[in-house]
């Protein structure tokens, strides 16, 4: 289905979305001067600022610590690799062909940054309400069904060796690959001991990773709301 048919957008500017969909390796085997990654920066803003709004009023009695980490678990790219899939939008993408044979890390952060790049365009070009009545459409009702896309292990267990006086340490163990797609293993020391080793694409996922064995073993449960 058109883009505009099925999301209701009545375009001014049909330029904006396609470099909304325009990945770097498409640019520059066609010679062009631009990818998405300008309007992804806008769509961040616009996708925290909404949010944050929605979950200021939603609960009035919030203190900022704790609306900082609801609102990560909804901006975080778990939850724009969700949306992105959802809605579809990986049809519109431009890659490439030589090089459609992305990692499968690449694929899922492309898979992320399109939604944010597509809000971006939709909120130069149709204005903020729009955008804000996208989002109350495809992000809130997660939010109002407290759907979790990310579990904050590492601030978890930073609270339990706060309560319990210990030193909670994270130390590399090993990384490999090429700049922008590596792999980290990261262990976490518990007083010293160290009570697991976490893999990840970027040294927070791999700090989460290890936190997550550490309280399993420690049988410590995780905090949501």
């Amino acid at each position: 289905m058109n883009l505009f048919e099925k999301f209701g957008i009545n375009s001014n500017n049909h330029e904006l979305y396609e470099t909304a969909f325009t990945h770097g390796s498409y640019s520059t085997e066609y010679g062009l001067d631009y990818t998405y990654e300008r309007l992804e920066f806008l769509g961040d803003s616009v996708l925290s600022l909404i949010v944050s709004d929605y979950l200021y009023n939603k609960y009035p009695s919030y203190e900022e610590g704790k609306l900082t980490k609801l609102r990560a678990n909804y901006v975080c790219q778990n939850a724009l690799i969700y949306y992105s899939h959802e809605l579809g939008l990986q049809d519109y993408l431009k890659v490439a062909v030589e090089e459609s044979n992305l990692t499968k890390n690449e694929v899922l952060s492309i898979t992320a940054d399109i939604f944010e790049s597509f809000l971006g365009a939709m909120f130069l070009d149709q204005g903020m309400e729009f955008a804000k009545a996208f989002i109350a459409k495809y992000v809130f009702p997660h939010i109002d069904d407290k759907k979790i896309f990310f579990r904050d292990y590492k601030s978890a267990i930073k609270e339990y060796g706060d309560a319990e006086e210990l030193k909670i340490s994270y130390e590399i163990v090993k990384e490999y690959g090429v700049p922008h797609d590596k792999t980290f293993y990261i262990s976490i020391l518990i007083d010293g001991d160290e009570m697991g080793i976490g893999k990840g694409k970027n040294k927070k996922e791999a700090e989460q990773a290890a936190a997550k064995i550490a309280m399993e073993k420690l049988n410590i449960g995780v905090i949501n709301e």
